[in-house]
């Protein structure tokens, strides 16, 4: 996430620096800021170098914000919102409406008979998953599939996707700057009220990405096992959502958690390119005002407990041996933050990284070896995480005591300077490279708005960088690479079974 946020500061810094503008007043003529009567925020940036506009919707709720046995319903919404409107994605919204509903009548006489354990009536269950299944193909029989995407992609639209995280959900496109009411008149539609419209073939869909992404990847069963055991307190375990969770979503649970959660005071809209701040205020009034208001959603209250000792855990699996370390580390809202993120790119810039040249290069130790310093959240309190993979052979106890010796020469010798501004004008320079978009500095403005107050800590971030010294690196790792918040997560091949 720093890097987003800094490469919409370096990339605007970039172009002004050939204007002779190189401040916060001249970027802030450049946007418009309103907000509706009912909360919904409003973030316009004129970018007129061609006539196309980026949009961008973050709601400020993500994985963490999700309930106990009900994981995954953020993620299920990102998946609803390009399903269609009343008008749009239906070739007869009257009988599916009412074949929706009764999908839910059903599955609610499922959940009443199951509820009562063993003096439920199997033929009475069985009874009705069969009606069940039969009015679901009946509400999918009135869809039009792709709908929404074939009218963005008739107009000129390109990059139309969502993700969820565990700190909000992101909902992006861009279309050319004469088709711009075409996304408030779907966007205020869709953010109107939710249609769960074929909720549970998605819901089959996201059971197999979890099968795909967490239960046949040796990354994602040790990422899983890693956030479970560094964080027993916080729900930052799972974005995707836990198996039995996804299987017993319902649809309306998703449309309880998107009233409660998708309220206009909980969203901000930016619009980045060639447009009109003006008509777009009389667009966003015209289409979006009707949007009801709503209490702002309860915030995520619990704090992690302090950690005591190392936690460590083990994986079986018959794939490449790897181990992953981590270390408690505050927010990215933090002071340490700039320091924290300069030392993961000193230890983990490519080929210039110490990791890589002293575990790769110098000592053959690892294939990979790499460093990150967030995960897997922002807006929480997360880890400074640390990954190699063992050469061939190579274990992974001689990786993992490499790992702690290179920490030990950082915390107890400063940076190179060459190292430290090497680091620097690299982080610059791959900013630049990849953020140089209306869609970037669109995302930029939405995550600082949501995650930070205010697009202005765009400004404030390279400003922060430039001040990092050797000295702070090496204070912030002898404050947080520490045995005491450590959390070692490694391979193990899988056992062998005795022959009877």
């Amino acid at each position: 996430m720093r890097k987003r946020w800094l490469g919409g500061v370096v990339t605007f810094l970039f172009t002004c620096a050939t204007l002779g503008a190189q401040n916060l007043q001249d970027f802030e003529k450049k946007v418009t800021e309103f907000t509706l009567g009912n909360g919904l925020h409003f973030i316009v940036l004129q970018r007129p170098n061609a006539p196309v506009v980026s949009m961008v919707t973050l709601v400020n709720v993500g994985a963490a914000n999700d309930q106990a046995g009900r994981t995954g319903l953020a993620h299920m919404l990102e998946h609803m919102a390009f399903k269609g409107t009343e008008t749009l994605g239906t070739k007869n919204w009257p009988e599916e409406s009412k074949t929706l509903a009764q999908i839910e009548a059903i599955y609610d006489k499922i959940d009443s008979e199951t509820n009562k354990g063993p003096r439920g009536d199997k033929a009475v269950i069985e009874k009705l998953t069969a009606e069940l299944k039969a009015a679901i193909e009946k509400a999918n029989s009135y869809v039009e599939k792709e709908a929404y995407s074939k009218i963005i992609d008739q107009n000129g639209g390109v990059g139309m996707n969502a993700s969820t995280s565990i700190d909000y959900t992101n909902y992006f496109y861009s279309l050319p700057a004469n088709r711009v009411e075409l996304w408030f008149l779907l966007t205020s539609q869709v953010f109107k009220e939710p249609i769960m419209r074929e909720f549970y073939k998605e819901r089959d869909v996201v059971r197999e990405e979890r099968r795909m992404r967490m239960e046949s990847s040796v990354q994602g069963k040790m990422m899983e096992t890693m956030l479970g055991i560094a964080f027993p307190a916080h729900p930052m375990h799972t974005i995707i959502g836990w198996a039995s969770d996804i299987e017993n979503l319902r649809a309306k649970d998703s449309t309880a958690f998107f009233r409660q959660h998708y309220v206009p005071s909980n969203m901000v809209m930016v619009l980045s390119g060639d447009v009109d701040p003006k008509e777009i205020k009389r667009l966003a009034d015209q289409y979006f005002s009707g949007l009801k208001s709503g209490p702002t959603p309860p915030r995520v209250i619990t704090k992690e407990m302090a950690q005591y000792g190392e936690r460590r855990a083990t994986v079986e699996t018959e794939s490449q041996p790897m181990v992953y370390i981590g270390y408690k580390r505050p927010e990215t809202n933090h002071p340490d933050d700039a320091a924290l993120s300069v030392l993961a790119g000193a230890l983990s810039s490519g080929r210039t990284g110490i990791l890589y040249k002293k575990m790769v290069e110098e000592k053959r130790l690892a294939l990979i070896t790499q460093a990150g310093a967030n995960f897997p959240s922002d807006k929480y309190p997360g880890l400074f995480l640390l990954i190699s993979v063992p050469g061939a052979g190579k274990t992974i106890e001689e990786n993992e005591k490499a790992i702690y010796e290179i920490l030990e020469e950082v915390k107890n010798k400063p940076l190179d300077a060459a190292v430290l501004q090497r680091q620097k004008t690299q982080l610059r320079a791959s900013l630049i490279r990849g953020l140089d978009s209306n869609m970037g500095m669109a995302q930029n403005l939405a995550v600082n708005h949501v995650l930070r107050g205010s697009w202005k800590n765009l400004f404030t971030d390279l400003e922060d960088i430039d001040k990092v010294t050797a000295e702070d690196v090496q204070r912030v790792a002898k404050q947080y690479f520490v045995e005491a918040g450590r959390t070692v997560v490694t391979t193990k091949p899988v056992a062998k079974k005795e022959s009877k």
